[in-house]
C-alpha cells in the first residue's frame, strides 16, 4: 500500500510539472494551489490550509505524503509526513 501511495503523490507532481509547462511562464505556488492541488481528491485541503503556509508550500495528502515547493528548482518533490505502518510479511 505504502508504494502506491508514494506513486501517486510522483504522479500529483508530474501534474504540476505538466501545469507549469503548459502555463509557459514561471509559476509561484500560489498558482498551484487553485489549478492543480486543491480540486485533488488525494489533498487533505483542511490540513494543508493549516499547516502548509499561505500560500502552501507544502500539501499533505491524505496518506503519509505530500508534497513540498523547492524554491531553488521552481517545483514540487514528494516528502514523508507521517508515519508508514509496516505490513506483516
Amino acid at each position: 500500500m505504502s508504494y502506491e501511495q508514494v506513486e501517486e503523490a510522483w504522479q500529483l507532481s508530474d501534474s504540476a510539472r505538466e501545469h507549469a509547462k503548459s502555463a509557459g511562464a514561471e509559476l509561484l505556488p500560489a498558482d498551484y494551489w487553485a489549478a492543480i492541488f486543491s480540486t485533488s481528491p488525494l489533498v487533505d485541503v483542511e490540513r494543508t490550509q493549516a499547516e502548509g503556509g499561505d500560500p502552501p508550500t507544502r500539501i499533505f495528502l491524505k496518506s503519509p505524503y505530500g508534497l513540498r515547493w523547492r524554491p531553488e528548482e521552481k517545483d514540487w518533490i514528494p516528502f514523508r509526513h507521517g508515519p508508514i505502518e509496516p505490513l506483516p510479511l
